[in-house]
């Protein structure tokens, strides 16, 4: 709560390599179902200068549009005071990156859907998957960041 005793809105940083898809499902997802307790945003270490067309239709199809969104360095965010910073990333197959700013850092591993491969459905079903498990992860994550 703020001086005032109004809820103050808590700010969430979802971090990635390319902030193509992960990261900014994540950021999504929270702005959409979360917007009055949460302000997320998404960047990458090494942007990859678009959002995935997969990513903006998968979230399409839950109704939230993102296909206006962009690609976004770490490096706009620097100076920034999060409550909590998420890497998405999959340790077990790249490197996570390291915030060095303000805010508490948390992991949490996805799988990359922007490697699969095979045909469109296939590809499509990975980012289902990753979608649907940042859907219920993520949500889980920040409200037990609220409770403490």
């Amino acid at each position: 709560m703020d001086a005032s005793g109004e809820m103050r809105m808590r700010q969430v940083l979802f971090l990635c390599t390319g902030n193509s898809a992960r990261s900014q499902m994540a950021e999504a997802i929270v702005n959409a179902r979360m917007e009055e307790r949460w302000q997320a945003v998404s960047a990458g270490i090494q942007p990859a200068g678009y959002v995935h067309p997969f990513a903006i239709r998968a979230l399409a199809e839950m109704g939230i549009d993102i296909s206006g969104a962009r690609s976004k360095s770490a490096e706009e965010f620097r100076g920034a005071a999060f409550d909590l910073v998420v890497t998405v990333c999959d340790t077990a197959a790249e490197g996570c990156p390291v915030w060095l700013g303000r805010g508490k850092r948390v992991h949490l591993s996805f799988p990359d859907p922007a490697k699969a491969t095979g045909t469109d459905d296939e590809m499509m079903a990975m980012f289902h998957s990753v979608r649907d498990d940042i859907a219920r992860r993520i949500p889980q994550l920040l409200k037990e960041y609220e409770n403490g």
